[in-house]
């Protein structure tokens, strides 16, 4: 048997031992297959043959990688006997425990770029609105708002997100509560409402290179002209559009790069095209416009009207399910997950977030996958609680939680930018899961591999079919320019849904690639990233304070002369838009004052209450005392309510149940358990 010289991965301790060892030593097989050791734990590393027949082992951590025979010219497996292998206490791995080497499936995956390239890879993103879902962000106190901020766009720090989306705020209930628009009348502009201005700003401080985009839910009532649609009046709808944008530009230095239609409502070509050419004709032809942000229906008609196929740049479809249509390839645009994920953030959404944001792209040739929501920092009570990649709920106590999807999203983030390309690959493995490899088209490569498993990694939608993962062992060849790629490094996440010790992007050592190959031993519930690039990190910060609940002795006065924001702080409006209003006509203590200022239906997005409502405080039963004063501006037929117990906001805040405390401007009250009054009381009213 000639000298053998195995290389396996690098060693980070350096520790080397020699056992004497007979010579020759055989081979274990398995199918007529040599088979290669694992050595975990401090001794994963390498397992040789010297010249003087002894086993050299060199202790090390890491992943490491094919093992090849030289000397005779063919390949042979690593092999080490039983007692030295016992004697190190190392063990055959990684895998599930107990499962050999030998026991896993095992295939091959080449990565060439010799021949072109796949679609080029936009970005990774999430959506603020929609609604109001970062409404408690902004009451957040430093150093825990910045900390926050951090984890969700600071390059190579956290999630590392290129793409923010917001709601261009109409007024109207959109999921969990209302957005103030910047029009609210025809002649009235505000740039300085809401705080997806300051949201987006922030973003850019952070990561001046992240794209941003912006989407109705709702419209002012002004835009239908007493319709509840917005497609009457095509040229009005693509005024007030084109508003928002140029305020963004004006008053905040902030350049759009997209723009949606109407999200998850029907589309209208007309206005598409009206839309493109009023942004075309006012110099702003960088913008893209986003279609149609729902389905996929958008391309049918796209791929027979070549003046709306022009005006289109990106085919935006919502939940997906991985998958695409034959009309959306016809069309030749750019593919986009321009939602999606909207699954509680725990370990199973974790799941469901690494699957899809291999899978969109392996399954559909999507090249973005935009999460709903950005930060779950909205009363968890209210529709979809916790659906952020992150949780930040408590601006009273300053508590917040970096979730598992923070660490999923950076696995893609952190090692890739908008602008590479994903290399042209079927993407499947053998034994289930999903890869996925991208190059900057300079020399680096990234390889995301995950293998999520049906029961771990269900999203809320779409149902999702069968399927099944099991451990496997992947080899990798590197071709093209990557055959001369020496090292990759490594960073791994495991799901843990037992104990609930989930391990989330840590470095491994890099793998060696040995003339352009290497091997990873795949688990279950598991991501990896391999690639050329060394700038990853997991960075963090001190724990922030423990969670409270909230203050059961709150006051606000509202006295303020100059807010930061329009709103105050806690108050989440469901219906209508609460603002700071100066009353400079009072004489005595109530200058400063919170009000009511939407008077119109808008057009909505859901079924807003008739009442204008805003909540704030916890969704708890207990016994409550409640005192405010209220200025009710329509003296005939005005009016406003108190309630508590209450059981339902958002999206289904008009079958809300509670316990109603109603006074009228003629001076009467009375008590009910739900919202169903008489017409007389239908503005101006406070949720408690």
């Amino acid at each position: 048997m000639a000298t053998a010289n195995f290389n396996m991965g690098v060693c980070r301790k350096g520790r080397t031992a020699f056992l004497p060892l007979p010579a020759p030593f055989p081979l274990p097989k398995w199918r007529g297959r040599a088979l290669m050791p694992r050595l975990s734990g401090d001794c994963q590393g390498v397992v040789s043959r010297d010249t003087q027949s002894r086993a050299v082992v060199s202790c090390c951590s890491g992943v490491s990688g094919r093992c090849r025979r030289r000397g005779a010219g063919a390949m042979e497996q690593c092999a080490v006997l039983l007692w030295g292998w016992l004697l190190f206490g190392c063990s055959w791995g990684p895998g599930l425990p107990g499962v050999g080497a030998a026991a896993l499936s095992a295939a091959t995956y080449e990565l060439d770029d010799a021949y072109g390239l796949g679609r080029q890879f936009d970005g990774i993103g999430a959506v603020s609105g929609g609604g109001a879902t970062s409404r408690l962000l902004v009451n957040y106190q430093e150093p825990y708002r910045s900390q926050i901020l951090d984890y969700l766009f600071k390059p190579n720090f956290g999630a590392s997100l290129h793409i923010l989306k917001v709601e261009i705020g109409g007024d109207g209930q959109s999921t969990d509560g209302t957005e103030p628009s910047h029009m609210h009348y025809e002649n009235d502009e505000n740039y300085f409402r809401g705080y997806e201005w300051w949201l987006m700003k922030e973003a850019k401080k952070r990561n001046p290179k992240i794209k941003l985009i912006g989407l109705p839910w709702t419209f002012p009532a002004w835009i239908g002209k007493g319709e509840n649609w917005p497609y009457d009046y095509p040229d009005v709808t693509a005024y007030y559009i084109v508003s928002w944008i140029l305020g963004a530009k004006h008053y905040h230095d902030l350049d759009i790069d997209y723009v949606g239609i109407w999200n998850e409502r029907a589309f209208n070509s007309k206005y598409i095209k009206v839309l493109r050419q009023s942004l075309d004709r006012l110099g702003l032809r960088n913008i893209g416009i986003i279609a149609a942000d729902g389905d996929w229906n958008v391309s049918k008609e796209m791929i027979v009207d070549p003046y709306l196929n022009d005006a289109v740049e990106v085919v935006g479809a919502h939940y997906p399910g991985t998958k695409t249509v034959p009309n959306a390839l016809l069309t030749k645009k750019k593919l986009w997950s321009s939602e999606d994920y909207s699954t509680f953030n725990d370990e199973v959404g974790a799941g469901c977030w690494a699957r899809i944001l291999n899978q969109n792209y392996v399954n559909g040739n999507m090249t973005s996958t935009i999460a709903w929501n950005l930060v779950a920092s909205y009363y968890e009570e209210l529709p979809f609680g916790r659906c952020g990649l992150m949780t930040a709920q408590e601006p009273w106590s300053g508590h917040y939680k970096v979730e598992a999807p923070i660490w999923i999203t950076a696995h893609t983030t952190q090692f890739t930018q908008p602008g590479w390309s994903y290399l042209q690959v079927d993407g499947h493995l053998e034994g289930g899961g999903s890869f996925v490899a991208l190059t900057d088209g300079l020399g680096n490569l990234t390889i995301i591999i995950e293998t999520m498993t049906y029961n771990h990694s269900q999203c809320i939608r779409p149902p999702l079919p069968h399927f099944t993962v099991m451990p496997q062992r992947a080899t990798f060849y590197l071709k093209g320019s990557f055959y001369m790629v020496k090292t990759l490094q490594v960073w791994h996440s495991r799901l843990d849904f037992e104990s609930g010790s989930s391990n989330l992007f840590q470095q491994l050592h890099p793998v060696k690639v040995w003339k352009g190959s290497f091997s990873l031993d795949l688990n279950v519930d598991e991501v990896y990233t391999l690639t050329t690039l060394k700038t990853g990190q997991k960075c963090g910060y001190p724990e922030p304070p423990p969670p409270q609940p909230f203050p059961s002795n709150y006051k606000d006065d509202f006295n303020i002369r100059n807010p930061p924001f329009s709103e105050a702080p806690n108050f989440a409006d469901q219906t209508g838009v609460f603002e700071y209003f100066i009353n400079a006509s009072d004489p005595g203590d109530h200058v400063f004052t919170l009000r009511q200022v939407v008077v119109q239906r808008p057009i909505t997005w859901a079924s807003d209450a008739d009442q204008t409502i805003s909540l704030i405080g916890n969704f708890k039963w207990v016994n409550m005392t409640v005192t405010c004063d209220i200025y009710i501006e329509k003296q005939r037929d005005g009016g406003v309510f108190v309630a508590g117990r209450v059981d339902n906001g958002g999206i289904y805040v008009r079958r809300t149940k509670g316990v109603f405390f109603w006074v009228f401007s003629d001076g009467t009250y009375r008590v009910t358990g739900d919202l169903g009054l008489p017409s007389r009381c239908q503005s101006h009213l406070i949720f408690v």
